[in-house]
């Protein structure tokens, strides 16, 4: 019997792959951002000066201990990336694919420390030579810097390595070494060599970086802009992770020094200036690609662009949509998810998305030249609350909502307008279908997602047709043999919010939050045998 062989993917396919891994890292991030805010903001002079019972030592001792939980992430960032890309990348074994992910960032950064104590620079602890090498502590193994990005590099190759060595036979003598044993043997043998070239080639990479990063701050107060849009017009594509964690974590997003440490990225530098008790108040350049640029749009535009869609629905649809919008922004604005949203006006007007990408760029900008300092990553009510109205009003808290506000009153104006005046098919302007209508709301029996993933299974062509399948945020992700089986109208009644066709054999079915269940569900419909 032939060895079956493995699909190859487009480096669209792999930069998508890719992007979708960020996801894991960052989700930790994002919780551990909210109980870092949490810890230091009510343990701060401002804090307990007003709430005076706050000072208590059982409650000081428990904000200190969610400040020092918190930090774990952004304390040992750059390896999480390090274990998440091969694990997330990996097709088979992706138990083995993490190990070596692990293992390929400690021996990355150790072969770096043989080749600059080789050279006479380690070991030292003289600030100045540390500092003018980028050397820093990491893993506890002094090296150079080279932060998210080298994690990355690092994670990209440990996947490679795995998908080429981790079904290897090797002669029967050294049998023992072979498969996915084998694994973690080759990623240590090629990243120790790799890590000797990084002191030779990252000055270079640094160079395009810093270029990158005067880039944008040379554009002044377009400079959020170019980012805000960038993320939304990048998201449909589920490209902006990349672009979002350029800016979050690299010398693109700033460097600066924070508690006699010098940090790099956006991100960074606020969870730096958060932890550090010397710190008062955070810098607007950090701040200015964060959460608070997000919420003109996630707190006031997109729940307007709601209402304009509800209003703009047939009168006997919309008790009809009323639950699917409620929802949408429930995620928008709790959870900064927006594609349940989004995705309800993407595809039947490409050119309300642009103007929504333009406003909620503007929306970075407007907040940067107003000074609002709010961090954090999902820009949703939790972090204006935790970031902003906890942290006193030295943030401008009470800015978001007047320009959220405007932002809400804008966007409700442009989408009604729009809808009626050209006539746009969102949700409930259609006569309903009857059949569809019925296959929608139709019980479904022991599904923990909510959705008859069986007949979604079947819209997509059934198992057999399927080659492979996974998950982000609010998407299905999956490679299909033939796409002319796959039912774009049918997928919709089933209340799926929208479908991208990225090729000939690659396409994502947009669900909404509850897209990890419906995934798990479809894993064991498609692990059952044929009947």
């Amino acid at each position: 019997m032939p060895t079956p062989t493995k699909q190859k993917i487009t480096l669209w396919e792999f930069f998508q792959s890719l992007g979708k891994t960020f996801m894991l890292p960052v989700a930790l991030l994002s919780f551990c951002g909210i109980m870092l805010g949490i810890g230091s903001s009510l343990s701060s002079r401002d804090v307990i000066t007003l709430l005076p019972f706050l000072n208590h030592t059982a409650f000081q001792l428990v904000f200190t201990w969610m400040s020092k939980i918190g930090s774990f992430a952004f304390s040992f960032l750059p390896v999480m990336f390090a274990i998440a890309i091969p694990l997330g990348m990996a097709r088979e074994n992706k138990g083995v694919a993490a190990f070596a992910g692990f293992v390929g960032f400690a021996v990355f950064n150790l072969a770096t420390n043989f080749y600059l104590t080789t050279q006479g620079i380690l070991p030292t602890t003289d600030p100045a030579i540390l500092k003018a090498n980028n050397i820093q502590s990491v893993l506890g193994i002094q090296s150079i810097d080279t932060g998210i990005l080298g994690a990355v590099i690092v994670g990209i190759i440990v996947y490679l390595l795995h998908e080429r060595f981790n079904t290897i036979r090797l002669p029967d003598a050294l049998a023992f070494f072979g498969g996915t044993r084998f694994v973690p043997i080759v990623t240590t043998v090629v990243l120790g060599l790799i890590g000797l070239l990084v002191p030779l080639i990252w000055p270079w990479f640094a160079m395009g970086i810093n270029g990158l990063g005067r880039l944008i701050n040379g554009a002044g107060a377009f400079g959020p802009m170019i980012f805000g849009s960038g993320e939304r017009l990048l998201l449909p594509f589920g490209l902006h992770h990349i672009l979002v964690a350029l800016i979050r974590f690299t010398e693109a997003g700033g460097t600066m020094d924070v508690c006699g440490h010098s940090v790099s990225g956006a991100l960074t530098i606020f969870q730096a200036q958060l932890s550090c008790p010397t710190t008062q108040g955070f810098a607007e350049s950090a701040t200015r690609f964060l959460s608070q640029g997000k919420m003109p749009a996630f707190l006031g535009g997109l729940p307007g662009a709601a209402l304009a869609m509800y209003h703009c629905a047939r009168p006997e649809n919309r008790h009809k949509i009323k639950g699917l919008l409620i929802s949408g922004v429930v995620a928008c604005v709790v959870g900064g998810t927006t594609e349940p949203i989004e995705f309800l006006f993407l595809f039947v007007a490409p050119f309300l998305y642009l103007i929504h990408a333009i406003l909620t760029g503007l929306g970075f900008t407007v907040m940067a030249l107003l000074g609002v300092t709010i961090g954090n990553t999902d820009g949703n009510i939790i972090d204006f609350v935790v970031f902003g109205i906890l942290h006193g009003m030295q943030t401008k808290w009470y800015l978001v909502p007047v320009v959220a506000a405007v932002w809400f009153a804008a966007y409700y104006m442009i989408f009604r307008f729009a809808i009626t005046r050209f006539n746009i098919k969102t949700p409930g302007r259609d006569v309903d279908n009857g059949a569809a209508s019925a296959e929608k709301t139709a019980p479904v029996p022991n599904s923990k997602s909510g959705y008859n993933v069986p007949a979604i299974l079947s819209a997509l062509g059934g198992a057999e047709n399927i080659v492979s399948l996974d998950n982000c945020i609010t998407r299905l992700r999956m490679s299909v043999k033939d796409m002319s089986l796959v039912d774009d109208a049918r997928l919709k009644a089933l209340r799926a919010i929208g479908v991208v066709h990225l090729n000939e054999h690659n396409l994502q079915v947009v669900i909404g939050p509850q897209v990890q269940s419906v995934k798990d569900e479809l894993d064991y419909l498609i692990s059952q045998p044929a009947s």
